[in-house]
């Protein structure tokens, strides 16, 4: 007679079951650096380490020499960090591109001396790091571009209207101007016309000066330095006003930089996490070979 022995082989697949998502996760394990060696620029004591600002890195099998570095949104309250970062990495390295994703501060009087700029601090400090280290990881430093997300797009959008000004120490004089932008159903403007109000009380508080809502309305500051931008949204997003993208894309038209926009007459907010990763990716992957940022290969 043949015994079956069927809670021992019950109790293996357990165990293989619980083994195998362990053995995905330890191949796709990414390094974790932060943004800042030392310290934390316009920071009001010592930063809890659940709250330092980091870096993660994704590696592709096959690195191309371009990179991007995300900005997940969450209207400046938190981080969609698995939806609009860890997600969107894992989808470019399958392109050969090496992705970074930002856990950068969120703006809070608790923490900062000056709570509207500790974003831009912080997405100019990982575009700083990634240039320089641009060679460890097998990058080419002017194939470097940013891709931001809801109100990531407004940090993202942000960094590549104001990278002139350099607002974290750069005695290495480091270039901090983006080479491309992917902004995808953005914030751009904090006018009351666009802004999202979450995101704007966030950043700028209740009542913003007049100064305060200018710097931040990143239509307004387009100029000679801003790099190319990808930019996609939905006509029916009940949460961003699609008129941030258009209003960007026109302010990018009359300055004569390039860009591209992309609408969909419906999707909503966060449409992407909804998608075939293909459907949104595909046209972003044509757009960096067009602008020569990926080979132009199949």
């Amino acid at each position: 007679m043949i015994q079956h022995n069927y809670p021992r082989i019950g109790k293996m697949l357990a165990l293989l079951v619980f083994v195998l998502p362990f053995t995905a996760i330890s191949v796709k394990a990414q390094e974790i650096r932060p943004l800042y060696k030392d310290s934390i620029p316009n920071s009001i004591g010592k930063t809890a380490p659940a709250d330092a600002p980091t870096i993660t890195i994704y590696k592709p099998e096959k690195p191309n020499g371009a990179a991007v570095i995300i900005f997940p949104g969450g209207a400046y309250a938190f981080l969609a960090f698995a939806e609009e970062g860890t997600k969107i990495a894992e989808a470019f390295i399958t392109k050969g591109v090496t992705a970074f994703v930002v856990k950068y501060r969120l703006p809070s009087d608790a923490t900062m001396r000056d709570k509207s700029i500790g974003p831009l601090q912080d997405a100019q400090q990982a575009i700083k790091l990634v240039r320089m280290n641009a060679a460890e990881w097998g990058l080419d430093p002017h194939k470097i571009g940013i891709a931001g997300y809801s109100a990531g797009g407004h940090v993202a959008s942000t960094l590549g209207t104001h990278s002139a000004r350099s607002y974290v120490p750069n005695k290495e004089n480091t270039d901090l101007r983006p080479d491309f932008m992917i902004l995808v159903y953005p914030v751009i403007s904090m006018n009351k016309d666009l802004a999202h109000q979450g995101s704007s009380i966030n950043l700028i508080g209740n009542e913003p000066s007049k100064e305060k809502i200018a710097f931040f309305s990143n239509e307004e500051w387009v100029n000679n330095n801003t790099p190319p931008a990808y930019i996609t949204h939905t006509s029916d997003d009940a949460v961003v006003n699609v008129n941030n993208s258009i209003a960007f894309y026109l302010a990018m038209l009359r300055g004569g930089i390039p860009a591209e926009l992309h609408l969909y007459p419906t999707g909503n907010h966060g449409f992407t996490q909804r998608l075939p990763v293909n459907e949104w990716l595909d046209p972003m992957v044509w757009w960096m070979k067009r602008g020569g940022w990926i080979p132009n290969t199949p």
